[in-house]
Order: C-alpha cells, then sequence, then structure tokens
C-alpha cells in the first residue's frame, strides 16, 4: 500500500511538471490573463480570457477547449463560437496558463479586442468602478490602488468616500475609515450605508462609547433601516468581548429585538447571554 501511493505521487507530481498548469488562482486575481479551469471528464481543458467590462463586471471570455498531448497544449476544434460569462464573487480556483504556452494555443498574450476595454483608464469614474469591483471581491489592497488614484483626483466623488472606508476596515486601517466616513457624513449624514461602515470602524477601534452614539443617531435620522440589526449585533458584541457585563444588558433587549428576522444571529446572542449569565 505504501509503495502504491508512493506511486501514485510521483505520477502526479509528473503529471503536474508536465501540464505546468497550477490552481492557485481566482477569478479576480486574473484580471487581463489567460486562464484555465479544470480539466472535463475527456480530459480537455477550457480556455478563456479574464477582463473587466464597465458595465458587467469581471467576465470570462470563453475561447474554446484544449489538450494537453505529449507536454504540448492543443486547441481543440469546436462549433460553438465565443461567448462571454459575467462572473460573480466566488473562490473558485483556477490555473494562469503560461506565456511559453501561448504559440502552442495560437493566442496573443493580450487580445486585439481587449483595446476596446482600456479606453479612459486614468478616468475617476473607471478608477472608482475597478476599486468597487475589486472591493466585491474582497481584494481590497487591490482595491485601494485604484480608489487612492481616484481620491487625487476628486475626493468628493459620489460614493468615493464610503468606497475607501469599506477597503480601509477590510484592512484593518480603521483609524483611516473612520476620518474618510466622518468626511462623508457632513454632507449625507442620514446615508445608512455610511453609518453602518462608520460604527463598524468605530467598534473595530475600540470606540465603543463613540458607535454606540452613532448607533443611536443612525437609528433616529436614517430612513434606511437594513443596518440597525447588524450594527446593533455588533455592538453587543464588542462588549461581551471586553466582558462588559453592564453595556451588555444595556443593550441585549435592543440586539434581541433588531436581529429576531436573523435565526444566526439570534443563536449568537443566546450564547452569549447564556456565557454572561455565569
Amino acid at each position: 500500500m505504501k509503495n502504491l501511493l508512493i506511486l501514485l505521487s510521483l505520477i502526479t507530481l509528473s503529471i503536474n511538471a508536465q501540464t505546468n498548469l497550477k490552481y492557485d488562482k481566482r477569478y479576480i486575481q486574473c484580471e487581463d490573463k489567460w486562464i484555465a479551469k479544470q480539466m472535463d471528464k475527456d480530459s480537455t481543458y477550457v480556455l478563456g480570457f479574464i477582463y473587466i467590462d464597465a458595465a458587467a463586471g469581471l467576465t470570462l471570455n470563453y475561447e474554446g477547449k484544449f489538450k494537453i498531448i505529449n507536454n504540448v497544449f492543443v486547441r481543440q476544434n469546436e462549433e460553438m463560437s465565443v461567448f462571454k460569462v459575467r462572473l460573480e464573487p466566488n473562490r473558485i480556483a483556477i490555473a494562469e496558463i503560461p506565456e511559453d504556452r501561448f504559440n502552442e494555443l495560437g493566442i496573443l498574450k493580450f487580445p486585439e479586442w481587449l483595446t476596446f476595454y482600456k479606453e479612459n483608464e486614468n478616468s475617476i469614474e473607471r478608477l472608482y468602478r475597478w476599486g468597487f469591483l475589486y472591493n466585491g471581491w474582497d481584494e481590497c489592497a487591490k482595491a485601494l490602488t485604484y480608489l487612492e488614484k481616484a481620491e487625487k483626483i476628486n475626493p468628493k466623488y459620489k460614493g468615493l468616500e464610503v468606497e475607501l472606508a469599506y477597503s480601509y476596515n477590510c484592512l484593518s486601517n480603521y483609524d483611516k475609515a473612520v476620518l474618510v466616513l466622518q468626511s462623508a457624513l457632513e454632507a449625507n449624514p442620514a446615508d445608512a450605508y455610511v453609518n453602518k461602515e462608520l460604527i463598524y470602524a468605530q467598534i473595530k477601534s475600540g470606540q465603543l462609547d463613540k458607535a454606540a452614539e452613532s448607533f443611536k443617531k443612525a437609528s433616529e435620522i436614517c430612513n434606511d433601516k437594513t443596518y440597525n440589526g447588524e450594527n446593533c449585533y455588533n455592538l453587543l458584541q464588542a462588549f461581551y468581548t471586553n466582558k462588559d457585563k453592564l453595556n451588555f444588558n444595556l443593550w441585549l433587549d435592543d440586539a434581541k429585538k433588531l436581529t429576531s428576522g436573523n435565526a444566526v444571529l439570534t443563536k449568537n446572542i443566546l450564547a452569549m447571554e447564556d456565557q454572561m449569565s455565569k
């Protein structure tokens, strides 16, 4: 059995070495790259090119299939035409096609049609859109490379401040997030999403008194009540983590009411309450 396992391992390593394909990338990490998806039952691989369409978002341009024959990447003849697939955030693993295989597949590093999607690359609209998309895939550091460029052009561009704050919160840079969000609220104090990000940043930076004040104010002036339950739960959880029984009990009833429609949060609250009562 041991010898068989060793043999299988050697075969796997040999195959990986021959194919030169490493399934260690996500779609969002392959903008402007040729990629391969895991091979089908008939040992063929899907070939595609990933790019961002400003309107549609991250997109896979399906370019057919290929096989690996005697360590050569060979395109397969297909009647099916090229088509596009809009990609939603996911964790699917794909492989980037090595550049030394481009000639075998008959492809250029960048397809000629890609130039159409590269217009106005340095415009604030495009920089904001790309930052927004990368944040949506939780690639916040990459998002900042676009958003901070946009900020230099116009720091008050619509939606930019909260998008910057989202990146900062994602990267645990809460002080920067608070500053940007406070600025955003000067223009629109009743924006529920901006308030949510501010409360989150204040909680994470240990400013629980300020977070509680922000929550109370947002609850009063924001017509959109979508985030009230989440905000209150985050506060309660922070008091629980700090073993602050007094404030935990003060916020407990409100948290229960505001999260009553969320079974997961309700279960977590009951578990925290049980622990705090001991």
